[in-house]
């Protein structure tokens, strides 16, 4: 059927830590974990055991500073996972998240000065953590910072360095939602002051959400993003309707908590709740689906056969 499912085009969000033998439940995500490299492994390997051939790294380092520096110094959290991975599962595609909010004191997205975003040196320090990622061997960087040009800055300092084939997956449409509730707690990346609406999209704006999808689009982006997915399927129809670009769709940590959690009252049947989700998701336009039910969807994809 033209919007079954495809386990292909599933990515799934993994959390990484320092350490060894650490598995860490989210208690606001059930079913999730934070998880150092060597679990990371078993992970990987069960992920492509289900079908699933494509995951998205964050990184939760154990110190924090003003500038993100945990980020991209060398064999910083997400490189040493990415080098990991690519050495024992070479064909397992690796998207990492490029981004400031989990690696600074402030837990803001970019660098700030003045309790204002530097989009300047925010955009340098970008650049700097997508290279250090895509010398790791990831196939896509994923800038998430909402910073204006971030796309154009990463794409040059990539080809700069000889890492042309390195592709970018901008958050190209982020709204500042409701829905980052448990992500935040996951990551320890809740803002110490202020929120993240000087940069993040009013929900309410559709205009503004186009216009940074061709943004990136110019700025030579290979995949573009809505997130979240639930309460925005008409950007989702709308950005696939108006460019036909390849674009995925982030199903967030609220909306998969809100679902296992009515799961865990007996509210709902969980495959067919989720089923429903991810083929609302598709018919809107999503050529890839974000999502922490990934493993769910292909083990029931998997006792079909």
């Amino acid at each position: 059927m033209e919007n079954e499912i495809n386990i292909n085009s599933l990515i799934y969000p993994l959390f990484i830590i320092k350490g060894e033998k650490k598995k860490e439940p989210i208690n606001s995500m059930p079913g999730i974990f934070r998880m150092s490299s060597d679990i990371l492994l078993k992970e990987i390997e069960e992920l492509k055991a289900l079908g699933i051939n494509r995951v998205l790294l964050f990184g939760i380092p154990d110190k924090k500073d003003d500038d993100a520096t945990e980020a991209y110094k060398d064999n910083n959290i997400i490189s040493e996972a990415v080098k990991l991975i690519k050495s024992n599962f070479p064909n397992m595609n690796v998207m990492t998240d490029v981004c400031l909010c989990a690696y600074t004191s402030h837990g803001h997205c970019g660098i700030i000065d003045n309790q204002k975003i530097d989009n300047k040196k925010t955009l340098l320090t970008l650049s700097k953590i997508a290279l250090s990622h895509a010398c790791a061997g990831a196939d896509y960087v994923a800038p998430s910072a909402m910073a204006d040009n971030q796309v154009a800055a990463i794409r040059e300092e990539l080809n700069h360095n000889g890492y042309q084939d390195t592709k970018i997956m901008g958050y190209s449409a982020k709204f500042a939602s409701s829905f980052y509730g448990p992500f935040r707690d996951a990551a320890d990346s809740a803002p110490k002051f202020g929120d993240r609406r000087a940069y993040q999209l009013d929900y309410r704006d559709k205009e503004s959400a186009l216009k940074k999808v061709q943004d990136d689009i110019n700025e030579k982006a290979d995949i573009v993003m809505v997130k979240p997915a639930l309460s925005y399927l008409d950007i989702i129809k709308e950005v696939k309707d108006k460019f036909n670009y390849p674009l995925a769709a982030y199903n967030v940590s609220g909306e998969y908590s809100m679902v296992k959690l009515g799961v865990q009252e007996g509210f709902f049947n969980e495959r067919k709740i989720v089923t429903e989700i991810m083929t609302g998701i598709k018919r809107a336009g999503a050529d890839m689906i974000i999502t922490y039910h990934a493993k769910d969807l292909a083990d029931w994809s998997k006792n079909e056969k």
